[in-house]
């Protein structure tokens, strides 16, 4: 296989988005189709990548550095898993931006962060190792800024400081982890089953897992696990488009992503299980999950309420990551993959409901489904999955999850299982209200405040149906992407 169509997927958006803040802000029309023609192209790449299987080699570096240190991409299982997902909800999640962005006196600036965001997500998909994962992942945080901090509200820069300043600490802290993964591992390079050496002098086995709970908090910050979680809910100010990136595809499940990186391919799940280290961060994922769960169904901010529900559904990857098992690596990648699915739909209709009757808070939503029944139909069955009801793709992560979870036997196992349920009953509560009001709103609300009031254009509506559809197929057809999740928990992926 051509070397090129592992760089170019990832340099290509990042250049283009470089390009664009050089096309004058007048030529405004040509930004939007710009930016669909690059993210179009960078994701053919990566569907030639997939399709051409092993032929891909030992990958393709992209430059070294100091030592053995080297940048450079592969595409394995686990990439294939991740870059496959970023790359078919990307042009779509686009689509929705230009319709919702229209006007925007910044939409230059926009899309091409919007655009550098892509390629830089890429990299962490297609990373070889861990100092290439760790580089974009350092990337990514700077890239986002921009897109969060777009609004240049009060509340935008209050939001933007604290992610920045969140991302930075925990990167920080996942740096720890990499320094030790290069001093006592064999190798930087991902290989399932770990890569850590004991002979090596100096091995001592409470710091190196003293080191992985450090990095495990590190990476996590981007996927908002408990106590590093708060900028999540923060970020809602940003526009819909980010927010559904940022929840839904790029930060948060590229922090999700690195975590099994760093479980699975650099400490070793058998390093790690059983371990006072093991049950650190189970703690931590189980807390996470009820926290987040709780606190969506007390928010009454509609996109703030979508952020808490995000902690809670993100730390169901990581509790299929914790369970140190090759059942657990593919429930949590079944889960990364359908909760990609049914987020971004969540918010995408939230954004719509926003973008067109103005309404930002779950009190506000009284018949909003009488106007807008397309939106809220895929709303329904978004949040249907999200709690985990049978025929839908929620159902069957969580399905999975719970069974590598019984799996682990003993205490945690069962008290990981129970926790989903408390979990799945809190999601049904704050996702059926909205529903409920939407759809039954109570006596005497005004019907004539939604006068004019009418579903978004095509551009908008297109990625939400398909998603809703996506979600329902899988609910009803996900034997073969398990079957290729489970080869690649087993290390015969492609």
């Amino acid at each position: 296989m051509n070397q090129l169509l592992l760089v170019a997927p990832v340099l290509l958006p990042i250049a283009g988005g470089i390009l664009m803040l050089m096309i004058p802000e007048k030529e405004a029309r040509v930004h939007p189709i710009f930016t669909e023609l690059i993210v179009l192209a960078s994701s053919a790449m990566i569907w030639a990548v997939l399709f051409t299987g092993r032929e891909q080699g030992n990958g393709a570096v992209l430059f070294s550095m100091a030592g053995n240190l080297k940048v450079f991409f592969r595409m394995d299982g686990m990439g294939a898993v991740f870059s496959g997902l970023v790359s078919v909800l990307w042009p779509l999640a686009t689509l929705y931006a230009f319709e919702y962005m229209e006007g925007d006196r910044r939409g230059r600036e926009f899309f091409a962060f919007y655009t550098m965001t892509y390629g830089v997500t890429l990299g962490i998909a297609l990373s070889g190792n861990l100092v290439t994962l760790y580089l974009f992942y350092e990337l990514l945080t700077l890239v986002t800024f921009p897109l969060v901090l777009h609004d240049r509200t009060k509340e935008a820069i209050r939001a933007s400081r604290k992610y920045l300043y969140y991302s930075i600490g925990g990167a920080a802290f996942a740096f720890i982890g990499l320094v030790f993964v290069l001093i006592y591992g064999s190798t930087a390079d991902f290989t399932l089953g770990g890569v850590l050496n004991k002979g090596v002098p100096g091995f001592d086995t409470n710091v190196i897992l003293f080191m992985y709970v450090l990095a495990f908090f590190g990476f996590g910050v981007k996927a908002a696990l408990f106590p590093v979680h708060s900028w999540l809910p923060s970020v809602s100010v940003a526009p819909t488009p980010v927010t559904a990136l940022l929840h839904a595809v790029a930060v948060v499940k590229s922090g999700a992503f690195a975590i099994l990186r760093l479980t699975y391919f650099s400490y070793g799940a058998d390093f790690l299980k059983g371990t006072w280290a093991h049950y650190v961060v189970l703690g931590a994922v189980l807390v996470t999950i009820v926290y987040g769960s709780t606190m969506a169904v007390k928010e009454v901010h509609f996109k703030r309420r979508l952020a808490y529900s995000t902690i809670s559904n993100l730390s169901y990857v990581l509790l299929g990551a914790v369970m140190m098992s090759a059942a657990g690596m593919a429930a949590a990648l079944s889960h990364l993959v359908f909760h990609a699915f049914m987020k971004i739909c969540s918010f995408f209709c939230a954004g719509a409901v926003m973008h067109q009757a103005g309404r930002n808070y779950v009190y506000e939503l009284d018949g909003i489904g009488k106007k807008m029944p397309v939106t809220l139909a895929c709303f329904t069955i978004a949040g249907l999955s999200l709690t985990g009801i049978p025929l839908f793709a929620g159902f069957i992560s969580k399905w999975n999850i719970a069974q590598a979870a019984v799996g682990l036997g003993g205490i945690p196992g069962f008290l990981a299982a129970g926790v989903l349920l408390y979990s799945a009953l809190m999601t049904g509560i704050y996702m059926m209200t909205v529903v409920v009001r939407a759809y039954f709103p109570k006596e005497g609300y005004d019907e004539t405040a939604l006068d004019g009031v009418k579903e978004p254009g095509w551009r908008m509506l297109t990625p939400i149906v398909i998603f809703a559809a996506v979600i329902l197929f899988f609910g009803l057809y996900s034997r073969p992407l398990f079957h290729f999740l489970q080869q690649t928990a087993g290390g015969s992926g492609i």
